[in-house]
């Protein structure tokens, strides 16, 4: 089982003592993270109270949690979206080379065919000649 750390950290002027598993460094920076949150949101309306503010911030926080888990959410389908598509891309690749073959092979076939067809034509044509050469 992991380790739980526990780090003091400052947010809004308060010293408060936070518990984890993540590493003494990850803590201090989510801590720094709420306290510039709750800062710029203090900044912007110097009436709020720290109990506001602090609200104020978790709110901000968690609309940004849910838009990036949304975003990751989206990410994730256009993902596997991209793969079913590169899958279908491969299969077609696949299918084509084959394909390929075959017709490589019909031309080859094709090519053979018309060399003896045109040895054929020849021989005919000169046995023609040679007729037409030979009338009086």
């Amino acid at each position: 089982m992991a380790e739980r750390n526990k780090v003091t950290v400052k947010i809004a002027g308060n010293e408060y003592v936070l518990c984890g598993n993540e590493s003494p460094e990850y803590i201090q920076r989510i801590a720094l993270m709420v306290d510039r949150k709750l800062r710029d949101i203090t900044r912007k309306n110097h009436l709020l109270s720290t109990s506001m503010a602090s609200v104020l911030t978790a709110v901000n926080m968690a609309d940004e949690l849910v838009k990036a888990k949304d975003a990751y959410n989206k990410s994730e389908f256009e993902l596997k979206e991209l793969k079913k598509k590169v899958q279908e891309l491969r299969e077609d690749v696949y299918r084509y080379k084959q394909e390929n073959e075959k017709l490589k092979e019909i031309q080859s076939q094709l090519q053979i065919e018309l060399t003896k067809r045109e040895t054929e034509l020849k021989e005919v044509r000169k046995t023609l000649s040679t007729l037409t050469d030979a009338k009086p």
